[in-house]
C-alpha cells in the first residue's frame, strides 16, 4: 500500500492518500475503521475487500470459510449501512459493492464463495432500488467481475504459483477492471457485469426481480 501511495504521489502530487489498516473479518475493527473516517467527507465508498475459496465442500476449511463470511458479507453490510445512514441524502454520493460473476451464476468448487457474492449482488440491488424509490440522492451500484489478473486466484486456490493463462482462456487485467468500474461510476445503471460467455462488459439495471 505504501508503494502504491508513493506511485500515486509521483503521478498525482495534489492527491493526499491516507492508509488505514484493519482486519475487516473482525466486527469491532469494522466499526473502528469507519469511526476513524468520520473526519473526512466521503463522496464514494467502494467495498472491495473480500476473498474466495475454491475447493470441494467435503474439503472445506470451516475456519477459513467463516472468515470469508465475516469479510464478504458481514463487513460489507455493516460498512454499507453506516455509509448509507450518513450519506444517503448527500448529493453526488455513491456506494459501489464488488460482487462477482459468481454472484449471478453458481460456480463449481466455490459453493460458499458464490453464495456470499449472491448476497452482495441482491443486497446492493435491493438497496439501490430502495434509495431510488425514496428519492435519495445517493446511488448504490454493484460491480460483478469475472476472472481478473490479481492475487485473488492464488489465494482462492491456495496456490502461489497459480497461472492465469493456463487456468483461463480469457480474463481481464486489473487496469481493464478499473476502467469498467469508472464506466459504472459514470452511468446511471445499478449493475456493471462481465458476461461469462464472451467477457464483454455490460451496464444494466437490477437483474433480480423486485417486489416494490
Amino acid at each position: 500500500m505504501n508503494q502504491l501511495k508513493d506511485e500515486i504521489a509521483d503521478n498525482y502530487p495534489e492527491v493526499d492518500v491516507v492508509i488505514k489498516v484493519a482486519d475487516l473479518s473482525v466486527s469491532n475493527e469494522v466499526y473502528q475503521l469507519y469511526e476513524t473516517l468520520k473526519q473526512y467527507h466521503i463522496e464514494t465508498w467502494i467495498n472491495n475487500a473480500g476473498f474466495g475459496i475454491h475447493t470441494m465442500m467435503k474439503d472445506e476449511d470451516t475456519k477459513r470459510a467463516q472468515n470469508m463470511l465475516h469479510l464478504n458479507i458481514e463487513a460489507l453490510t455493516i460498512l454499507s449501512t453506516l455509509y448509507v445512514q450518513d450519506y444517503a441524502n448527500v448529493e453526488g454520493t455513491q456506494l459501489i459493492n464488488i460482487s462477482s460473476a459468481a454472484g449471478y451464476n453458481m460456480a463449481p468448487t466455490a459453493v460458499i464463495y458464490s453464495a456470499t457474492k449472491f448476497y452482495v449482488s441482491s443486497f446492493t440491488e435491493n438497496l439501490a432500488l430502495e434509495l431510488r424509490e425514496n428519492g435519495a440522492k445517493m446511488q448504490a451500484k454493484v460491480l460483478a467481475p469475472a476472472a481478473t489478473e490479481s492475487e485473488f486466484a492464488k489465494i482462492a486456490n491456495n496456490d502461489k504459483d497459480f497461472d492465469m493463462d493456463q487456468a483461463f482462456d480469457k480474463y481481464h487485467t486489473s487496469d481493464e477492471m478499473a476502467d469498467f468500474m469508472l464506466q459504472l461510476y459514470d452511468s446511471d445503471k445499478i449493475v456493471g457485469s462481465v458476461v461469462s460467455e464472451d467477457y464483454s462488459f455490460v451496464l444494466t439495471d437490477n437483474k433480480f426481480p423486485y417486489l416494490g
